[in-house]
C-alpha cells in the first residue's frame, strides 16, 4: 500500500515562508507597519540578529508546516492513514488500490490546495496568533499583518503541494 507523494515538492515548499517573508516584511510592503506595532526600529532589528540561525530554523519549521499541510490538502492521505495499519491485509490492499485508481487524482489542483491552505491559516494560524496577541497585549493591526502573511504563505504552500506533490 503506497501513496505517492513528491517529497521534493514538499521540501521545496519549505522555502515559501522565507520567500514570502522577504516580500511581506520588507519596509516597502508591511515591514514599517510591523516594526511600528512591535516597537522595533532598524537599529534594534539588526542588533544581535543571527541570520544563518534565523533563516535555517525558518526552513526547518517551514518543512514541518509543509509536511503537515500535505495531510490537510491531499484528501487521499485520509484513506492512506486509515488503511496503513492493514497493509498486509489483502482486502485492505484491494480497497486502497481500487479507490486510488478511481479517485486518486480527485481534488489535486492548485486551486483546491490553496483553498485548504487558506482554511488552515484561518483555523490554525489565526487562533495561535490571536491568543499570543491577546496575552502580549498586541492590537488588531499586529494580528492583521501576521495573519495576512500566513494566509498568503499557506495558500501558496497548499496550492503547490496539492498540485505537484
Amino acid at each position: 500500500m503506497e501513496l505517492k507523494i513528491n517529497f521534493l515538492v514538499v521540501g521545496l515548499t519549505s522555502l515559501v515562508p522565507l520567500l514570502i517573508g522577504f516580500v511581506w516584511y520588507n519596509p516597502k510592503v508591511f515591514g514599517k507597519a510591523w516594526m511600528e506595532v512591535c516597537g522595533f526600529d532598524e537599529a534594534k532589528m539588526n542588533e544581535g540578529f543571527n541570520m544563518p540561525l534565523v533563516f535555517g530554523l525558518t526552513l526547518v519549521l517551514g518543512f514541518f508546516l509543509s509536511f503537515s499541510l500535505t495531510a490537510m490538502v491531499i484528501h487521499q492521505m485520509g484513506l492512506f492513514s486509515m488503511l496503513q495499519n492493514h497493509a498486509a491485509d489483502a482486502a485492505a490492499q484491494k480497497i486502497f488500490n481500487d479507490t486510488m485508481s478511481t479517485y486518486g487524482n480527485e481534488f489535486r489542483t492548485f486551486k483546491h490546495g490553496a483553498l485548504h491552505g487558506t482554511i488552515g491559516a484561518i483555523t490554525v494560524a489565526l487562533p495561535v496568533l490571536g491568543i499570543n496577541a491577546l496575552f502580549e497585549r498586541r492590537g488588531f493591526k499586529y494580528i492583521g499583518i501576521h495573519l495576512g502573511y500566513w494566509v498568503v504563505t499557506m495558500l501558496l504552500m497548499g496550492g503547490i503541494i496539492c498540485q505537484f506533490a
